[in-house]
């Protein structure tokens, strides 16, 4: 039975009740691409997209600012060839004076433009996350 019965195929949410070995072995099992960041170090958002970039290996100019995240993780990816799917994993997403919760939802706004974008594709691209 699959880990994914009742979650939709393109979404942004919290983690709450997933594993994230739990999430991990599904996108094995499904054939898509498990992407994971352990985010709490970053203090500033430079460090926390640089985190994500490195955590991903994407190049290093994603980790700069939010529009070359979102231009990664939707155009760059796409022609990179056929997509399977994703499973993003963004674990304890900081609250600190220079990563704010503004700054935590203008990731989350990349990651659900991205959602949007996969969408339309019809490749399933989800993300989970949690706060520190």
């Amino acid at each position: 039975m699959s880990l994914f019965l009742t979650v939709p195929p393109n979404l942004v949410q919290s983690i709450r009740a997933f594993r994230v070995t739990e999430l991990q072995e599904e996108a094995g099992r499904l054939g898509q691409h498990f992407l994971y960041a352990h985010c709490n170090a970053g203090l500033t958002k430079q460090q926390v997209l640089g985190i994500i970039a490195e955590s991903f290996r994407f190049p290093k100019p994603c980790g700069k600012n939010f529009d070359a995240l979102r231009e990664t993780l939707t155009e760059t990816m796409f022609k990179a060839g056929p997509q399977t799917g994703f499973v993003i994993v963004l674990e304890q997403l900081p609250n600190t004076q220079k990563f704010d919760r503004e700054a935590r939802e203008t990731l989350l706004d990349v990651f659900r433009d991205a959602a949007d974008y996969w969408t339309e594709k019809k490749v399933p691209f989800r993300v989970f996350y949690s706060f520190e």
